[in-house]
């Protein structure tokens, strides 16, 4: 039975983070000074944005998350962690986009893409990026053990892991994703955002455990990001032999005069349902 004490403790813990929610809309808006978000979201009714725009705060929430999760260790202390950790998590999730769309998606400007273009294959993507930096600040920080120091070199080797990944899936693919994406193809964007936050999912198992040693823990990641590689091609083939029987996934995707967004989307689910099962049988 929750005690009244208890239920006031959490009110305040709810309290904090709705105050860093806030302060990670705001640093949006810090970290994207082009970007005029109301403006956006109301006037232009630009789709694409929204769909990266909701995939931030689903990242965010997951990083503000992981100043949360873990042992009590007194009302005061955890709010002085909680707001720590949290405002640490913020700023990484905005440098993690800014990074991300730079590299990743480093063939076309992607502010042009979501914005002037409103091409929402590009705005799944953004958002995807930013769900699975959620999943892998989520997993920097939580965790007994560790420290501010621990976190920042755990998100940086889960950022380059995300990278890895996301060459390694334009490589596997057998067409120019990039190329694709830009012709506005959102079935193409979908594909490719389940894989990132299929690698994200798997990076943040791997990280979300008790700090013992740097070793223990690279060598926690490496396996599950080497079992993600492993199966991002395997997850393509089965959804071309299970979930689309009779189909070419390709085909559905590039070769037809209007890309089949359900196929991206069923690609998509078998990359992060694949991720979920793994990381629940490991």
């Amino acid at each position: 039975m929750i005690t009244l004490d208890a239920a006031l403790t959490a009110l305040i813990y709810l309290a904090e983070c709705f105050l860093l929610f806030l302060i990670g809309k705001f640093a949006y808006k810090l970290f994207q000074q082009k970007i005029k978000v109301g403006y956006e979201l109301v006037e232009k009714d630009n789709f694409a944005f929204a769909v990266a725009h909701v995939g931030y705060f689903i990242g965010l929430l997951l990083a503000i998350s992981s100043a949360v999760i873990g042992p009590s260790n007194g009302i005061w202390i955890d709010m002085l962690d909680i707001a720590i950790y949290g405002i640490l998590a913020i700023i990484l999730l905005n440098l993690s986009i800014i990074i991300n769309d730079k590299i990743i998606l480093r063939k076309f400007e992607v502010y042009k893409e979501v914005i002037e273009d409103q091409n929402v294959g590009t705005g799944v993507i953004e958002g995807a990026n930013a769900i699975a930096t959620g999943l892998i600040i989520l997993g920097s920080v939580s965790g007994e053990g560790g420290s501010i120091l621990t976190a920042l070199v755990f998100w940086v080797v889960g950022q380059i892991l995300l990278i890895i990944t996301a060459y390694f899936y334009s490589w596997v693919t057998p067409f120019d994703v990039h190329d694709h994406i830009e012709k506005d193809n959102v079935a193409v964007g979908l594909g490719f955002a389940g894989a990132l936050i299929a690698i994200g999912n798997l990076i943040r198992y791997g990280l979300m455990v008790d700090f013992v040693s740097w070793q223990e823990s690279f060598t926690n990641v490496g396996i599950d990001v080497l079992i993600g590689l492993i199966f991002l091609p395997l997850a393509r083939t089965l959804t071309d032999k299970i979930l689309l029987p009779g189909r070419s996934l390709t085909d559905e995707l590039i070769n037809q005069d209007k890309p089949n967004i359900g196929a991206g989307l069923i690609e998509a689910f078998a990359y992060v349902g694949g991720s979920v099962l793994i990381t629940l049988c490991l």
